[in-house]
């Protein structure tokens, strides 16, 4: 069985048990948190999709811990201008472990 959930922006397809780095949720290492944008979910009657979600479907996970990704380097260069910015960025996310789904 497994459901595509939408959080962040972005669209995930999870199962339970999954492990998934997403977008930065306001919970602390340990809350659990529930997903109710449930856009389609699969089981043993096949695919049931939403319109554009799911009406009473929920994914449940766990908060794993919040962290930050690797550091990236944003460079402006312009040639013969003189003109150089550097500037670094870390993406914080939030790693949480996929418990039920309920559909």
């Amino acid at each position: 069985m497994f459901a595509i959930i939408e959080t962040g922006g972005k669209q995930y397809k999870v199962q339970e048990g999954d492990v998934l780095f997403i977008e930065k949720l306001n919970a602390n290492a340990g809350e659990s948190v529930t997903f109710d944008r449930v856009l389609a979910v699969s089981g043993a009657d096949g695919l049931v999709t939403g319109t554009p979600v799911l009406s009473g479907a929920t994914v449940s996970a766990t908060v794993e811990k919040q962290g930050r990704g690797q550091k990236i380097i944003v460079y402006k260069y312009k040639a013969k201008k003189n003109y150089r910015r550097k500037q670094g960025h870390r993406q914080p996310y939030t790693k949480v472990t996929i418990g039920k789904i309920q559909a």
